[in-house]
C-alpha cells in the first residue's frame, strides 16, 4: 500500500497565524508527546503517527511549491514531496502524485493507494483504520474505498455518506449516495438512516487512477504532467471521480478524528490557554491567547474568546463568531509577514518607502546551527545584513569569511552571496530597491567545501 498525503489549504480560517505560505498544519501550538519538547504542529503529529504505524516509508506528500521548505524543515527532510507548479484542487494534486508513484517510483498499477489529508487531529485508531482500509479494499471488488466517520452530532460542515442497507463487501459497506453539507435538520435525519461523515480519505488501485487520466487525454508520465499541470481543471477529487463512480464502498470508523477547521475547534485541542507572552486573567474563562509577537498581550475579564497575534495581524473574536473569520478577512491580501524555511525562519518587521521612493523591507532572520541560506543573487535590490547573534560563515562572490555579532555586510544588487550558521545566527536584513520582490532571486548550486557549481534558476523563497 502507498499513501498520498494532501497538504493543501491556505490561510484564512485561522488568520492571522495561517497565511498563503503557512497553512494550519504547520502552526506549532499542539501538544507534543515527547516530554521536554515544545509545542508541535499538526503535520509533525501526523507524520509521527505514520512512523509509529510503519506507514511513513510508503508515503508521499502532495503540496504546493510554497510549502516545500516548511515541510522539509518540520519533517527534517524525511518525506518524498510532489510539488504542484501552480495551485489546483484535490483531483489534479492526486493525479500528479499518482503519476509520480508510477513513473518516478515504479509502483505497480495493481498497488493500493490511500489518500488522506495531512491536516487532521486523530489518535492511533485512525491510522490503524487507514492500514485496515488498504487491506479490506484489496479484497473488495470496489473501484473506490472511503472511510466514513460515525457522526457525533448533526454537523452542517461535513458532507455525508449514506450506505446501502444490508450490502457489504469484505467488511466494507456499499454506498447509496452522497449528500453535500446538509442543514442541521436534514443531517439529523441522515444520521438516523446510518449516514456517516466524509473525512476525505480515498482508496483506489493505482491503475484505476492512471486509466482515468489516459481516458481523459492526460499523460501518466510525471514530467509531462508537470509541464501541462496548469491546464488541468481545478476541481475536487470528490466531484470529479468519487461521485461519478458507481462502485464505491465505505469502511465505518468511530474513533477520534477532527479537522480543526476553525479557531473554536482549534483552541479546544490546545494543551495551554496562554501561548506566548501575555497575561490572562482568571475570570477570562475559556479564553485562549496565541501570541507570536515579542510584545505581551494582556486580556482581562473577557470569557469565551480567542486572541491571536502574529506579524500578519491581530485577531480578537468571540469563539462562536470565529467561524465567520474566512469571510471577514477575505479582502486582506498583504504579503505573508512570517515564514518558516528549511534553514530557519524570518519575520518581516517593517515595510515602507524612503525619501527616494525606494521600497525598504526590514526582516529579522534566524538561521539554525549548521544550516545555510542558498548561494544566490538579486537583480533589483541591495541587502544589508547586521549580525545580532551567533557566528556565521559568509560567501560573497566566491570569497569566504567569518562574521560575528555587530558586523555589517552590504550586498549590492548583482552580487552572489550566501550565509551558513557556525553557531545559530540572528541577523537583521534590510532590503532596498525600487520594488522589492520575493521572485527576484537566482539560485546557484553550491558546496561549502568545493564552491560554486552551476545556476539552478529562479525560485520564490
Amino acid at each position: 500500500m502507498k499513501l498520498i498525503l494532501l497538504s493543501g489549504g491556505s490561510g484564512k480560517r485561522l488568520w492571522p497565524l495561517s497565511n498563503d505560505n503557512r497553512s494550519k498544519q504547520f502552526i506549532k501550538v499542539m501538544h507534543n508527546d515527547n516530554e521536554g519538547e515544545g509545542p508541535t504542529s499538526m503535520i509533525q503529529r501526523v507524520w509521527a503517527s505514520l512512523q509509529k504505524m510503519g506507514l511513513a516509508e510508503s508515503a508521499v506528500i502532495a503540496a504546493s511549491q510554497v510549502q516545500e521548505e516548511v515541510i522539509q524543515s518540520q519533517l527534517n527532510g524525511a518525506a518524498h514531496l510532489v510539488l504542484e507548479p501552480v495551485k489546483r484542487d484535490t483531483f489534479p494534486a492526486i493525479s500528479l502524485a499518482s503519476t509520480y508513484l508510477f513513473s518516478k517510483m515504479g509502483v505497480n498499477e495493481g498497488e493500493i493507494v490511500v489518500v488522506m489529508p495531512v491536516d487532521v487531529e486523530a489518535d492511533d485508531s485512525f491510522f490503524e483504520a487507514i492500514k485496515q482500509l488498504g487491506k479490506e479494499f484489496e479484497e473488495s471488488d470496489s473501484n473506490i474505498g472511503l472511510i466514513g466517520l460515525r457522526p457525533t452530532s448533526p454537523s452542517e460542515k461535513f458532507g455525508y455518506i449514506l450506505p446501502r442497507k444490508g450490502l457489504a463487501d469484505s467488511g466494507m459497506l456499499q454506498i447509496d449516495r452522497f449528500i453535500e453539507k446538509p442543514d442541521s435538520a436534514a443531517a439529523e435525519r441522515l444520521i438516523k438512516q446510518g449516514a456517516m461523515w466524509n473525512c476525505g480519505v480515498f482508496a483506489f488501485r493505482l491503475g484505476y487512477m492512471l486509466e482515468l487520466l489516459r481516458s481523459s487525454g492526460w499523460s501518466t508520465d510525471y514530467e509531462k504532467m508537470i509541464a501541462n499541470y496548469h491546464l488541468m481543471p481545478s476541481i475536487s477529487f470528490d466531484y470529479e471521480v468519487v461521485e461519478k463512480e458507481q462502485n464505491v464502498s465505505v469502511k465505518p470508523y468511530s474513533g477520534r478524528w477532527n479537522d480543526l477547521g476553525t479557531w473554536n475547534e482549534w483552541t479546544s485541542m490546545m494543551p495551554r490557554r496562554l501561548n506566548g507572552k501575555g497575561v490572562l486573567s482568571e475570570d477570562s474563562i475559556n479564553t485562549h491567547i496565541v501570541n507570536e509577537l515579542q510584545i505581551p498581550v494582556v486580556v482581562l475579564g473577557i470569557p469565551n474568546a480567542v486572541i491571536a497575534a502574529s506579524p500578519d495581524g491581530i485577531l480578537v473574536s468571540d469563539k462562536e463568531s470565529s467561524t465567520k473569520l474566512k469571510d471577514a478577512v477575505k479582502s486582506l491580501s498583504a504579503r505573508p509577514m512570517y515564514e518558516e524555511t528549511i534553514y530557519g525562519w524570518y519575520r518581516v518587521m517593517d515595510c515602507e518607502r524612503n525619501g527616494l521612493n525606494q521600497q525598504v523591507v526590514t526582516k529579522r532572520v534566524h538561521v539554525w546551527t549548521g544550516k545555510h541560506i542558498s548561494y544566490h543573487v538579486h537583480t533589483g535590490r541591495d541587502e544589508i545584513w547586521t549580525i545580532i547573534g551567533g557566528k556565521a560563515e559568509i560567501m560573497i562572490n566566491g570569497r569566504k569569511f567569518q562574521a560575528g555579532v555587530g558586523e555589517v555586510i552590504h550586498i549590492e544588487s548583482g552580487i552572489r552571496h550566501a550565509i551558513r550558521a557556525i553557531e545559530a545566527v540572528d541577523l537583521i536584513e534590510v532590503q532596498i530597491g525600487m520594488n522589492v520582490n520575493e521572485d527576484d532571486i537566482i539560485r546557484y548550486e553550491f558546496d561549502w567545501q568545493v564552491g560554486e557549481q552551476r545556476k539552478k534558476g529562479r525560485k520564490t523563497i
